[in-house]
């Protein structure tokens, strides 16, 4: 068998296709996480009434602990923060946002969505054997990118045209990178 640019870059974009469509997507969805990520979907909302101390120094995570055992949540406390004049409790699959002088506000109840939760979960995926995995996918990704180049030839080849168009794709991550983030 007889392996050229065309062969190679078909070859391993056959088999990374699964891949290729999983992180597109997932990236997709994680780049519009602010107002809908598929890991947090909440799918019920209720309204509660939390016992706040007077005091908001009072507020700590062993109280917020405390309080969570009314709501069997106490083994899933992920974090709390102040926003304006609301308190943020995160739960493993729970949000409650509160009042700070009322104490009344709403639980969110979150679940995954099936397959596109867990394809997002491919970014942040820290298990050695994916790490392995995912640095030979970049590097298929590479290999996939610098044959492509060469694949035409003549006046749409990569030396007449292509490195204008290629120019203009590595100056638009650029800008964004430097110039706005």
């Amino acid at each position: 068998m007889k392996y050229n640019n065309r062969a190679v870059h078909r070859d391993i974009a056959y088999f990374f296709l699964g891949l290729i469509i999983a992180f597109a997507l997932s990236g997709i969805f994680l780049n519009h996480r602010r107002s809908w990520h598929p890991q947090n979907y909440t799918y019920r909302t209720e309204s509660v009434t939390i016992e706040l101390p007077e005091n908001k120094d009072e507020i700590t995570k062993e109280y917020l602990i405390e309080r969570s055992k009314q709501w069997n949540l106490e083994s899933k406390f992920r974090g709390f923060r102040e926003r304006g004049d609301k308190l943020q409790v995160d739960f493993e699959n729970n949000r409650f946002l509160v009042d700070l002088k009322t104490g009344k506000g709403e639980r969110e109840y979150y679940m995954q969505t099936p397959l596109l939760g867990q394809m997002t979960q491919l970014h942040v995926d820290t298990n050695w054997a994916w790490i392995w995995y995912s640095d030979i996918f970049g590097i298929a990704m590479i290999i996939i990118a610098c044959t492509g180049m060469f694949i035409q030839k003549g006046e749409k080849g990569f030396f007449r045209r292509g490195w204008k168009l290629a120019s203009l794709g590595i100056v638009f991550p650029l800008i964004f990178l430097f110039l706005l983030g």
